[in-house]
């Protein structure tokens, strides 16, 4: 192989695709799409309010609008005023409870409150509570008025039995317990579900992402050349082994120059603490099953697009095959609960989702040296078997015209010297 023409095809192939619109607009949309997808939905439900909320409480027995009034007033906007007004909507009509109702649930539509607690006793002499209003969705209203009430009632029922009320505070401040990560060298880090998910998730996606935009890339030109005839003043000038590690090597390089776009604006986002820093404590090895994983997936989809003969049925094939790359992030949230499970480990050796399994595996628990290592060894062996394949598909598929070969086909190819 002339290594001089493998580099002269790889530069061609480089330089004609980073040109295009098409891969500076997948630069910029790429991480705008994850940031989006990841960090402005933490940052929304984060968002404090700028002004008061009005909160009525519509309260037949009159026994907790002055507790309730005073355990919401411990929540303060940034600016020192309080989170909520809280006003007595009991009163307004004196026909029956249900015209009272009726006529909170006109101040909500009107807009002259948020929405109002509905506190109603049972005839068990139990309460039950409903929170009215005109949205659903706003989970931190919705807690912080429910442990408002929660401790307005325990400290009435401390009262009523003669207990200390005071014990009450004592009660209600919980210790919330810490995570923490112990590997067999002693070293501990904090760990939490959202870095956790956070850390694999968006590997998994920057992944999924550069193999579908790099592949069908890799699809359309050898489509492309197939249908111009162009391919074959390249083989002319080279072999097809050599074209192929040309456009191997070609597209690869423009993926990870990608990377590296993509790398410095996760350090401007780290610098911005909006991705948490240890969110990328095992880096080295991630990159590794990153790169591993993009170069198997780059060799099959050579391997399809030699044998395709329009762009459709290209970008079926390899829409397919992207998909089983998703096939761990459905998994995420339980292998986080269970990084021990049986399903998780045999996915591990399975080189289509080696990559994004590891990804994820990699954050939940230290993995033992010889699992890294047994998983390494199956993608270089798997890369180099796949890239042995599709070299052979690759040097007669690249020629062949009018329709697919079909399995027979493919194994005498395959087969062949």
């Amino acid at each position: 192989m002339n290594f001089n023409k493998v580099f002269h095809v790889a530069k061609w192939e480089f330089l004609e695709k980073v040109k295009t619109k098409a891969f500076i607009i997948s630069m910029i949309l790429t991480p705008a799409i994850i940031i989006g997808f990841t960090v402005v939905p933490t940052l929304l439900s984060n968002q404090e309010p700028k002004a008061p909320k009005v909160v009525g409480l519509l309260d037949p027995s009159g026994n907790y609008f002055k507790g309730l009034d005073t355990a919401l007033s411990k929540y303060k906007l940034p600016d020192g005023q309080p989170n909520y007004i809280l006003i007595n909507l009991f009163g307004n009509n004196a026909t029956g409870i249900n015209a009272e109702r009726d006529s909170a649930d006109k101040d909500v539509i009107s807009g002259k409150v948020e929405g109002y607690l509905f506190i109603n006793k049972n005839k068990n002499d139990s309460v039950s509570v409903e929170y009215r209003s005109k949205t659903i969705g706003n989970f931190n209203d919705l807690q912080k008025f429910n442990d408002a009430f929660n401790t307005v009632r325990i400290q009435r029922k401390l009262k009523a039995e003669n207990i200390n009320p005071a014990l009450m505070s004592f009660i209600s401040n919980k210790v919330d317990i810490k995570q923490i990560k112990i590997e067999a060298s002693g070293k501990t880090s904090n760990a939490d579900f959202l870095s956790t998910f956070f850390s694999s998730f968006i590997f998994i996606m920057l992944l999924f992402m550069m193999i579908i935009y790099s592949g069908q890339m890799l699809v359309r030109s050898l489509v492309e050349e197939k249908a111009s005839r162009l391919i074959e003043i390249l083989v002319s000038s080279c072999s097809p082994e050599e074209l192929l590690a040309g456009k191997i090597l070609g597209l690869s390089s423009l993926g990870f120059f990608q990377l590296i776009i993509w790398a410095l604006i996760a350090v401007a986002l780290l610098g911005a603490a909006l991705i948490p820093l240890n969110a990328f404590q095992n880096i080295g090895m991630m990159l590794v099953y990153f790169v591993l994983g993009f170069i198997f997936y780059t060799a099959l989809f050579v391997g399809i697009g030699s044998i395709s003969t329009t762009e459709q049925e290209a970008q079926q094939i390899t829409s397919y095959l992207s998909m089983i790359l998703i096939l761990p992030v459905v998994l995420i949230s339980a292998a986080i609960q269970n990084p021990h499970s049986v399903l998780l480990k045999v996915l591990t050796y399975i080189p289509f989702t080696t990559p994004t399994t590891m990804l994820i595996r990699l954050n939940l628990s230290e993995i033992p040296w010889g699992v890294l290592a047994a998983t390494t060894l199956i993608m270089l062996v798997s890369i180099f078997i796949l890239i042995k394949i599709a070299s052979k598909i690759f040097r007669i598929g690249i020629l062949s015209y009018g329709k697919r070969p079909s399995l027979k086909e493919l194994r005498q190819w395959i087969v062949s010297k």
